[in-house]
């Protein structure tokens, strides 16, 4: 009766030590205990790992994560469209964390391996990967780091003069071109910030749209990264932009660009750059 009954603790324990998280694709992925080997097949996902102050339990990370610093020291297994399944296997890790556009997550998941697939398009999914990763992690009031955010967010927001206001805004989030629309995440932080969107909310997140396009359109600001910038003007119609016409342009250098379009912890550095171009701009 002794040994039942220990026999019955121990397994009441090992119960209370597993996790439990349902992922963005319905999936509810059941883990031994909080792991301690992760891999991230997504930039934004390793800054909240790392934001969640567990950056010491990353073992590998996709070929774009460059920050913080210290995970360009990690071993690089491959992209979300092209993982190197071998790489990570080896790496031994006890939760994979991809987005669900990620391909290999079949494969992975036959071989054994533990997926978690998140998905942040919007601010309000940002707060919940937020959420899922502290619950895999097992770090209690994850919600803090949002609260934080959006705490950040609305001071730029309140920090802008009238002036920076009402501004009509084309963001090219990659080439393509693909643009930012108003359900994005960088959409809905252009709207905190006062400012319009050209791109119709029923065109999608970041629709690819026909360049004709924006010359309909006509912003009167242009936010693009440096990587796109080179032929603007050089595109059929775009001189007589009236963004480019009076140079209303704001280039991100490639660090910059990767806080803009990562839906990630640095949120509200991204609205920052945002509020800097818009004064600019306005001025």
């Amino acid at each position: 009766m002794k040994k039942l009954l220990c026999l019955l603790g121990w397994l009441a324990a090992l119960h209370a030590q597993a996790l439990q998280v349902t992922d963005d694709r319905g999936v509810t992925v059941t883990l031994a205990q909080a792991p301690q080997r992760v891999v991230t097949l997504l930039p934004s996902l390793t800054e909240t790992v790392c934001e969640l102050g567990q950056c010491q339990r990353l073992v590998g990370v996709d070929r774009y994560s460059n920050y913080p610093a210290e995970v360009r020291r990690l071993p690089q297994v491959g992209g979300g469209i092209d993982p190197n399944i071998e790489a990570i296997v080896a790496l031994r890790p006890d939760v994979v964390l991809a987005a669900i556009s990620s391909r290999g997550i079949g494969r992975l998941e036959a071989l054994g391996l533990k997926v978690v697939a998140l998905e942040p398009k919007t601010a309000a999914d940002i707060q919940r990967v937020l959420g899922k990763i502290g619950q895999v992690l097992d770090v209690p009031d994850a919600q803090r780091i949002w609260r934080a955010i959006d705490a950040g967010v609305s001071a730029t927001a309140q920090s802008l003069p009238p002036a920076a206001r009402q501004v009509r805004v084309y963001f090219e989030a990659s080439r393509g071109p693909y643009a930012a629309g108003q359900s994005s995440f960088i959409g809905e932080l252009l709207t905190r910030l006062g400012a319009g969107n050209i791109i119709a909310r029923e065109l999608g997140p970041f629709p690819k749209i026909n360049p004709e396009y924006v010359v309909r359109a006509n912003p009167d600001v242009i936010m693009i990264s440096e990587r796109n910038s080179a032929d603007l003007a050089l595109r059929p119609g775009w001189a007589g932009i009236r963004a480019i016409r009076e140079k209303r342009l704001c280039v991100f250098t490639a660090e910059q660009a990767d806080v803009l379009v990562r839906p990630g912890p640095r949120m509200a550095e991204a609205a920052r750059l945002m509020a800097q171009c818009l004064i600019s701009a306005s001025r």
